[in-house]
C-alpha cells in the first residue's frame, strides 16, 4: 500500500518549525504514496468572474479531501516507541480518514475520536481505510468534545496524539497543495483562495506562498456559522465560540488552533464581514501584491456551489470542499488574473442532498415559510391558491399547527417561488386576501427547525 518507511524519515527531538523547506521536505515524504491532485480550469467560474479560475482537485486523493498529506506526513515521522504506543486523533471526518489510512498503510493501532454529528458516510470511509488497525468513537455534537475526549484518551494511555490541524507536520503536509500549485501551473496565482476550520490548511499554504510567491494574495474563507479563525483575528487571539452550526462539518471548529492563528498573523491583512461589505473590490480582493484576507461566507451560499458545482462541472463536494468556490459570488477580482479555489473534500453524504438543496433556495430567496390562519370554511384553501399563489409559485409544504379554534386554523406553509422577484408580489397579495398571513423570518429561533 505504500513504501516502506526510511530510517532517516523516522524523527525525534523537537518539532520542525513550519517552513517553505520543512513543507517542500513534507513533499518528499508523502510522495510514495500520494499522488499530485489535478488542477483545472473551470470555464463557467471563469466565464461569471473574469478571471481565469482554477481547482484544485484535492477531492480525488486516496480518502477525498487534503487531510491525508498532513496525517501522514506527520505519523510517518514518529518515532518507534510514538509508534508502538498506538496513535490518538479528534476529526470530524476527514483528518480521521487521512489517519486510518496512514495507520494501515504503516501498521500502526490508531484510536480516532469524531463527534455524533459525523456524517455516517465519513464513519464508514474511516472503517474502511483503517480496517483492524483503528477504533471508531463517536464522542459529543462538535469537533470540539470528540478533541477534549482524544486529549483524555493520550492522558490515560500514553498513546501519541496526532492533531488535525495545530501541529506544524500536520500543516507542513497541507503546505504541500501549494507547492504543487505553483508547480502545475507554471507560474504564481494572484489569489488562492482557502477554505478555513481549524486552520492548518490555510497555515501551510500560506506560508509556502509567503516565501515561494509573495506577490499572491491568500483569502481564507469559513462559514459563518463557525467562523472561528475570524474570531481570532478581531480578538487578538483564539477564542472559543459560544455555539456554532455543525452543517459544514469539515470546517465547524469552535477554536482554531494556536499555530495556525499565529501563521495567519504573520500573513497580515485583515478580516471582511460578509454582512458589512458583500462584494469586495478587485484591490481588497487580491488586496495588491500578496494582500491576505478572511472571508466570511453564508452556508445557504454554500449550498448553491456545491449543486453547481455537481451540476455542471461534476464534482461532488462537501460543503467545506465547496467554501472556496462560493467565495467566488461576494468578490470582484481583475479581468484576466489567476484564482485558485481549492476544493478540499467530496467526502458528502447523499443523504444529505435534502437538505442542501433546502438551503439553498431559502438563499437564493425562492424559499419561504408562513403560518396561515386559514377560516375553517369550504373554498379557504382554493381561494388561497387563486388568490394568494403566483402561476410559478409551488406550494412544498402544508402541515396544520393545531385546530383547537373553531373559527380559524392555522398552517405552516411553505412556498417556493417560481423568481426570487415573486417575494415582493407575493406578499402584496397576502396583504390584500383575507386570511391572515405570518412570515416567519429566517433569522428567527422557530426557522432553525424548517431547515
Amino acid at each position: 500500500m505504500s513504501r516502506p518507511l526510511d530510517v532517516a524519515e523516522q524523527v525525534s527531538g523537537p518539532l520542525p518549525e513550519l517552513s517553505a523547506d520543512e513543507i517542500e521536505a513534507a513533499a518528499k515524504r508523502i510522495s510514495g504514496i500520494i499522488e499530485p491532485t489535478p488542477l483545472q480550469r473551470v470555464e463557467r467560474l471563469s466565464a461569471l468572474s473574469g478571471a481565469n479560475v482554477y481547482v484544485k482537485r484535492e477531492d480525488l486523493t486516496a480518502v477525498r479531501s487534503y487531510k491525508l498529506r498532513g496525517a501522514y506526513n506527520l505519523i510517518v515521522q514518529l518515532t518507534e516507541a510514538e509508534r508502538a504506543a498506538g496513535v490518538v486523533t479528534a476529526s470530524a471526518g476527514n483528518h480521521a480518514q487521512g489517519v486510518a489510512y496512514a495507520c494501515r498503510a504503516m501498521g500502526i493501532t490508531g484510536r480516532i475520536y469524531v463527534p455524533t454529528t459525523t456524517p455516517k458516510q465519513k464513519r464508514d470511509r474511516i472503517r474502511v481505510h483503517g480496517g483492524e488497525f483503528v477504533q471508531l468513537l463517536a464522542v459529543g455534537d462538535t469537533y470540539d468534545a470528540a478533541a477534549a475526549a482524544a486529549a483524555d484518551d493520550v492522558t490515560r494511555t500514553g498513546a501519541t496524539m496526532v492533531p488535525p490541524f495545530d501541529d506544524p507536520r500536520t500543516a507542513a503536509g497541507q503546505g504541500t497543495i501549494a507547492a504543487e500549485i505553483l508547480e502545475q501551473l507554471g507560474h504564481a496565482p494572484d489569489l488562492v483562495i482557502v477554505p478555513v476550520g481549524g486552520g492548518g490548511c490555510l497555515a501551510g499554504i500560506g506560508t509556502y506562498l509567503r516565501e515561494r510567491s509573495p506577490a499572491t494574495g491568500i483569502l481564507g474563507v469559513e462559514p459563518a456559522g463557525a467562523a472561528s479563525m475570524t474570531a481570532a483575528l478581531v480578538a487578538g487571539g483564539p477564542v472559543t465560540l459560544p455555539e456554532i452550526d455543525p452543517f459544514v462539518d469539515g470546517a465547524a471548529v469552535r477554536r482554531v488552533g494556536d499555530l495556525p492563528y499565529a501563521a495567519a498573523t504573520r500573513f497580515g491583512g485583515r478580516v471582511v464581514s460578509h454582512a458589512s461589505l458583500p462584494l469586495l473590490t478587485a484591490t481588497e480582493s487580491a488586496g495588491g501584491a500578496g494582500a491576505f484576507r478572511m472571508l466570511m461566507v453564508d452556508e445557504g451560499a454554500i449550498c448553491t456551489a456545491m449543486l453547481a458545482l455537481y451540476q455542471n462541472e461534476g464534482i461532488i463536494a462537501e460543503p467545506a470542499g465547496a467554501l472556496a468556490v462560493a467565495a467566488l459570488a461576494s468578490i470582484r477580482v481583475p479581468a484576466g488574473s489567476t484564482v485558485v479555489c481549492l476544493v478540499s473534500g467530496g467526502n458528502n453524504d447523499v443523504s444529505r442532498y435534502g437538505e442542501v438543496i433546502e438551503r439553498s433556495l431559502v438563499h437564493q430567496g425562492l424559499k419561504h415559510y408562513f403560518l396561515v390562519d386559514f377560516p375553517q370554511e369550504p373554498g379557504a384553501l382554493r381561494r388561497f391558491l387563486d388568490e394568494v399563489l403566483g402561476p410559478d409559485d409551488d406550494i412544498t409544504l402544508f402541515e396544520y399547527v393545531k385546530r383547537n379554534n373553531r373559527e380559524t386554523g392555522a398552517a405552516l406553509v411553505g412556498i417556493q417561488l417560481g423568481e426570487p422577484d415573486g417575494l415582493s408580489p407575493l406578499l402584496k397579495r397576502m396583504g390584500e386576501a383575507p386570511i391572515q398571513c405570518e412570515r416567519l423570518d429566517p433569522d428567527s429561533p422557530a426557522y432553525r427547525y424548517l431547515t
